[in-house]
């Protein structure tokens, strides 16, 4: 009888992807809901602030990315469409205030007001990687199947098409 060890690190993996899917998105859809409650601290007057174009349209609509996309991160919906406009909203913060930031306050000063926008940034690679592990550790508790198993299912692997794992 062969160990299963593939189960648990499945399991490990899943719970990884949640936990950082949940903490992503909780930062997101906070700080979008926050635009529209302090609109002069962190809305329209924080816009006008750092110099982005058309602060009164730019602001609600950053926001409602940021809750939209933040809501469909913390609900597993569409997570990979939702990650694209959040990582161009989070190059776009790091561009405009921490660059400038680092020039007037240098780095710990910059450090420290980045840490939130730097926490976001690794998600996407994060998750791809953790995915791409879970497929290759399907695949491969597909291969090293007991010889009990039908020779049908090794086939249908084969038929999978898979190149990160079936090769």
């Amino acid at each position: 009888m062969a160990l299963n060890i593939d189960v648990p690190w499945a399991n490990r993996v899943a719970k990884a992807i949640l936990l950082i899917r949940v903490l992503v998105s909780w930062v997101f859809l906070t700080e979008g809901i926050q635009k529209f409650l302090f609109p002069d601290s962190l809305g329209v007057g924080r816009f006008v602030k750092i110099g982005i174009p058309w602060p009164q349209v730019m602001a609600p609509f950053v926001g409602v990315v940021e809750i939209v996309c933040g809501t469909l991160l913390l609900i597993g919906f569409l997570t990979r469409q939702a990650t694209v406009p959040l990582l161009i909203d989070i190059v776009v913060a790091l561009y405009s205030t921490k660059i400038v930031a680092f020039a007037k306050n240098g780095f710990w000063g910059t450090l420290h007001e980045a840490r939130t926008d730097v926490t976001k940034i690794p998600y996407r690679p994060i998750v791809a990687t953790f995915r791409t592990l879970q497929r290759r550790d399907s695949c491969r508790r597909r291969i090293f199947k007991p010889a009990n198993h039908p020779k049908e299912e090794f086939n249908e692997l084969r038929k999978c098409g898979n190149t990160l794992c079936c090769t």
